[in-house]
């Protein structure tokens, strides 16, 4: 299948950089969210993007001006589901809105259509389990910023179909980004390495092992790690990560994934990181 038009449900962190990278890759591409606010708010991100990039000299104005005429928006989910090729879900971490989610599109989409969710933690098998058609649906893991991070990873649960995978990876390719092909396993692979790092990091925190600072950089320095696993769960999202840790101690039955107090504490008081100005570092 040719995959001309993708739909993208979801504005928000992921949401936008992966309508992002799909326009600047050359699909027409169609963004949704629950209102005209959420909407624009991505837009606007998407042209700071693009817009930086110029200034960088990674995007010249011609391409910024081709990629933001690629983007068409809606807050009609249904009509993202009848006019898109491939439909990517980029919605919190709940498994029931998510389900929802698909329900709906599955309504509306061509009996063609692939699908594929964005979760960095959730089964996709069991999201899969709902449709009618469960082999078209298949997980496109990116990664924050997504017009940055070269990753993606390909999820693929017991019963995607083959031509499934392959469309997804051609995608992913398409995009500038290199993927890997994991099966459906809690965490998969990039998210329960990410994950139990972070949460180490919280309790040498807590154990008053080193600073915020100096615990980032000996990842940073000692392993060449882009960015540390303090910061890295600011720009996450401190409720994105419990809420991740919450469901891998579940599933693994490990207590390496038990959140941390400080983790709780800090989700408590509102300290949810970049998004909320404060998190492990002032923002």
């Amino acid at each position: 299948m040719e995959i001309k038009r993708i739909g993208v449900v979801g504005a928000g962190t992921m949401g936008h950089g992966i309508a992002q990278a799909a326009a600047q890759a050359g699909f027409d591409t169609l963004m949704c969210d629950v209102n005209d606010e959420f909407v624009g708010a991505g837009l606007d991100r998407i042209r700071g993007n693009l817009e930086k990039g110029v200034e960088l000299g990674k995007v010249t104005a011609e391409d910024r001006d081709d990629a933001l005429g690629r983007i068409a928006t809606t807050t009609d989910l249904g009509e993202l589901a009848a006019a898109a090729d491939l439909v990517i879900e980029a919605v919190p971490e709940s498994l029931e809105l998510k389900q929802a989610t698909f329900e709906t599109i599955e309504s509306r989409c061509s009996p063609d259509a692939v699908l594929a969710t964005n979760t960095s933690s959730l089964s996709v098998g069991v999201l899969a389990a709902a449709l009618a058609d469960p082999g078209r649906l298949v997980g496109m893991h990116f990664f924050n910023p997504v017009h940055v991070m070269r990753l993606i990873e390909i999820v693929r649960h017991e019963g995607t179909r083959t031509e499934v995978v392959d469309l997804a990876v051609g995608v992913g390719e398409r995009m500038g980004k290199t993927p890997i092909v994991v099966n459906d396993v809690p965490g998969f692979a990039t998210s329960r390495l990410g994950v139990v790092l972070g949460l180490e990091a919280m309790r040498m925190l807590e154990q008053g092992v080193a600073s915020v600072e100096d615990i980032d950089t000996a990842m940073e320095l000692g392993y060449r790690h882009p960015m540390g696993p303090l910061k890295l769960t600011d720009l996450v999202g401190l409720d994105v990560r419990l809420a991740i840790a919450r469901y891998l101690h579940e599933e693994l039955e490990s207590e390496a994934f038990r959140p941390p107090e400080i983790l709780e504490r800090m989700v408590d008081e509102g300290r949810l990181g970049q998004k909320a100005g404060r998190g492990f570092y002032e923002w």
